[in-house]
């Protein structure tokens, strides 16, 4: 029987084509048509209202580009089998199928210590089982267990298809210019050289691009006061909810999955089924019905949330003087008739980070014309190496207007 093949109209690279039998299975799986439920950017539309994409766009994005980056390297005589082929593109199309509702917003909150990565390779292990086998490769890819490095580090590394495709496609939806990136210029330069993935020496400004237009979408887009201010909103939300929980007053939410993981502290592992049941629009819902509780403080604070009178957020490189955090908590005092006990879910400082470029810890190796390989931090008259390396951080305090 022929296979299937099946074009998908992208907005940002036009036509997407399965023509592999697996990848449409699993497309079609609830695992991961659920992804269309699942936000992209979390709460980035409260400041660009473009910015509501999904998750499955994201993942079909990367699962196109890698298509790309395998066509390129197998040009360049790197040796990659069908089988690789297929795996490299189940992780790449799998590597998101983990997220929760909100994604990073929620992670911790809402599930404890397991990270969208491990219920990713929960998921991938589970649909393996039911496909007899198939994503074998793919796991070995997605976890590092497979003999060719490269292969993992297109799906997660410094330079993987995943952050290639979510610079690209926020900075359209969001309309920030400032991310975009040659994507396919650093594809078209990328090589393997002893099971690694390097870049051609030619493709030195295009990675100092993408590397700049990461940090720029980090505190333009991603960590933006406002997004910051609606996640963390979000965030007491759900705390507000386990406390009262925990002290025996009734708090339903809008469906018995987001019910059961507020409940219980079980692992994730046990309940991939009640997890693959919920998305955004669970706790979304639950959020309009907690406005009506008789909880005063989960009422304010959900009703804020969904009319958009959100947290005030003051970034600064310092930390904030206790003066300046004690009068905004006489502020709230006095506007809501708080107790000391119940002002940390208004007044409350924090510290939001972000690395561009750490040569400790991630790597982009330079493949040179003479054949010798150089670290980007190590290449001469490199942006990078000036100014780019290490963490900024900011702190930030959040209040009630």
């Amino acid at each position: 029987m022929e296979p299937a093949r099946k074009i998908i109209n992208d907005p940002v690279y036009g036509f997407i084509t399965i023509d592999e039998p697996l990848i449409f299975q699993l497309v079609s799986h609830p695992y991961y048509q659920r992804l269309r439920n699942i936000s992209q950017m979390a709460f980035a539309n409260f400041v660009y209202p473009g910015a509501v994409h999904s998750r499955l766009h994201h993942s079909l994005g990367a699962y196109h580009l890698m298509g790309r980056a395998l066509t390129e390297l197998k040009r360049k005589g790197t040796a990659i089998d069908p089988e690789e082929e297929l795996g490299a593109k189940v992780a790449i199309l799998l590597h998101d199928i983990g997220h929760g509702p909100f994604s990073h917003a929620l992670e911790k909150e809402l599930i404890g210590d397991v990270n969208h990565e491990a219920i990713s390779l929960m998921l991938m292990q589970r649909l393996n089982e039911e496909m007899n086998g198939q994503l074998d490769t793919a796991i070995r890819i997605f976890t590092n267990k497979h003999p060719k490095p490269f292969l993992h580090q297109l799906v997660s590394g410094q330079l993987d298809v995943d952050r290639m495709d979510y610079l690209n496609r926020d900075s359209y939806f969001t309309g920030v210019a400032e991310g975009v990136i040659g994507y396919d210029r650093i594809i078209n330069m990328l090589v393997v050289k002893n099971g690694d993935l390097l870049v051609e020496e030619k493709a030195i400004y295009s990675i100092e691009k993408f590397l700049v237009s990461r940090r720029l979408m980090y505190w333009q887009v991603y960590l933006h006061k406002t997004v910051l201010g609606a996640e963390m909103m979000l965030v007491n939300i759900i705390r507000r909810v386990r406390e009262l929980k925990n002290a025996g007053i009734k708090a339903e939410a809008a469906t018995i999955e987001v019910d059961h993981f507020l409940s219980k502290n079980s692992g994730v592992e046990q309940h991939l089924e009640q997890f693959c049941h919920m998305d955004d629009h669970d706790i979304l819902a639950s959020i309009k019905r907690w406005i009506h509780h008789e909880d005063r403080i989960l009422a304010l604070l959900s009703r804020a949330l969904i009319e958009r009178d959100l947290y005030k957020v003051k970034l600064a490189s310092e930390p904030f003087s206790a003066s300046l955090i004690e009068e905004k908590k006489e502020n709230a005092r006095k506007k809501y008739g708080l107790q000391d006990k119940e002002l940390p879910y208004f007044v409350f400082t924090g510290m939001a980070s972000n690395t561009t470029y750490d040569p400790g810890d991630e790597r982009i190796r330079i493949l040179f014309k003479d054949g010798s390989i150089r670290d980007i931090s190590d290449v001469d008259n490199a942006l990078i190496q000036h100014n780019l390396s290490g963490a900024v951080q900011k702190h930030y305090i959040c209040f009630t207007r």
